[in-house]
């Protein structure tokens, strides 16, 4: 008989275990809703009691906060994993990139990140706090530009703020299956369409004797 996902997780730890039941309740609310977002329901299908929900999560709105939480390390640790490079701009488009590799990878997160999949929901103080770290990685890129000179004007915030919104908005869109077959390059000219609006071309260093 094959193993279930609780004893496979329990090999590994309660962090795999963890793991387990906040994959399965993530992919129960994106394929049935939040009705679905039941204790015995996830227990059921992982393979275990209610009783290990209840010591990991507390409640089930212990259990969505974690959810929440999780969704936005993850994507945290994507971008944080993004190796620098010696052109800043580059290491912004690589960022770039690893937001929508992130958003296709963790498709059932993504949504519970930004859009509101359990009504009623608010995210505690802490997890915002958390959530926030995310931001702070691209808004670090940018001033990162804004120290090279790179940019063309704006508060690096405020940049950073506009990168996001644009990137989030062409990943959405994607998500949602409103753009064609070649979603990719539509990603990529936003990505270049942004950086010329806002961000000047490194200067070409000058021979010596000139």
């Amino acid at each position: 008989m094959a193993s279930s996902a609780y004893e496979l997780a329990q090999r590994q730890g309660d962090e795999a275990i963890r793991t387990s039941l906040l994959d399965a309740a993530s992919r129960l609310l994106a394929d049935e809703g939040p009705g679905a977002l039941a204790l015995r329901r996830i227990a059921a299908d992982v393979g275990c009691s209610t009783t290990v929900l209840y010591r990991m999560f507390e409640s089930k709105a212990g259990l969505i906060e974690a959810l929440y939480v999780e969704a936005f390390e993850r994507f945290r640790r994507r971008l944080a994993a993004v190796p620098e490079r010696s052109d800043p701009l580059e290491h912004l488009v690589d960022l770039g990139r690893a937001y929508r590799d992130n958003a296709l990878a963790e498709r059932n997160y993504y949504r519970l990140m930004f859009g509101e999949p359990v009504p009623g929901f608010r995210p505690s103080d802490a997890a915002l706090v958390q959530a926030a770290e995310t931001f702070t990685i691209l808004q670090d890129a940018v001033a990162g530009c804004a120290a090279a000179g790179l940019l063309s004007g704006g508060e690096p915030r405020r940049v950073a703020a506009s990168l996001w919104a644009a990137i989030h908005g062409v990943v959405s869109l994607e998500l949602a299956g409103h753009l064609p077959a070649d979603a990719g390059e539509v990603f990529e000219a936003t990505l270049h369409a942004m950086g010329a609006g806002l961000f000047r071309a490194p200067s070409a260093p000058k021979k010596r004797g000139t």
